[in-house]
């Protein structure tokens, strides 16, 4: 029985732990209208070994420091859907894929029907809605996310991370004063979103919120 549409969808994984990867391959086994092209750690490396693909079941945990807002970028930068597959612990990155343009979330709990209906649904670009991931967005006690240009965001990802102004200039080829004005902006921005970033803490909390840096591991592990 085939799902949403009738074409042979490819299916992708990035996951850096076997067990979950073994789990939807065989889910995906034997289907008419799925085939699991592979898996891999990372999605550079996905992408260089299994193209073309449809969909990419996303771990939102990484250990090569990605966050999930950037790995679904990079994904849709080349027309490939993404699904969200997580243990459902983590809000603040579930709402980082999202604002990302994810398609849903598949709780590693889930039956394995649930499981291959997300899939199907990912896969032919449609919205993959559960209540865990309503749940995330909804519950979200920051006011609206704010938007950076891409030059905004490196200058917010190496200040933010312990960089100067000075030594953030230089990795970028500005001036000093230059990025100054441009941490005054975002600032400006954040304060207008409801969400100050008074202190370089706070503008890492932000950057780490936004997606723009990665969850600290430690952090995760207290939760």
């Amino acid at each position: 029985m085939t799902g949403v549409g009738s074409a042979v969808r490819r299916v992708g994984m990035v996951d850096d732990h076997l067990s979950p990867v073994w789990g939807i391959e065989r889910v995906v086994d034997g289907l008419d209208d799925l085939e699991f092209a592979g898996a891999a750690t990372s999605v550079a490396e996905l992408l260089e070994k299994y193209l073309p693909l449809d969909v990419v079941v996303l771990d939102l945990r990484l250990t090569d420091g990605t966050t999930p807002r950037e790995n679904v970028e990079r994904l849709a930068a080349r027309g490939i859907h993404t699904i969200v597959y997580t243990s459902g612990e983590y809000p603040d990155l579930l709402r980082s894929a999202a604002r990302a343009g994810t398609l849903g979330v598949i709780l590693k709990s889930a039956p394995e029907g649930v499981v291959v209906e997300a899939i199907r649904r990912a896969a032919a670009g449609h919205e993959v809605l559960t209540t865990e991931w309503a749940a995330a967005i909804d519950a979200d006690p920051r006011l609206d996310a704010v938007e950076l240009s891409p030059q905004l965001q490196k200058v917010l990802a190496l200040y933010a991370s312990g960089e100067t102004s000075a030594s953030v200039g230089e990795s970028l080829g500005l001036q000093t004063d230059t990025v100054n004005e441009y941490l005054k902006r975002i600032r400006q921005r954040y304060a207008e979103a409801g969400r100050p970033a008074h202190t370089k803490l706070d503008l890492f909390k932000r950057a780490v919120e936004d997606g723009w840096l990665p969850t600290p591991l430690h952090r995760i592990r207290q939760q």
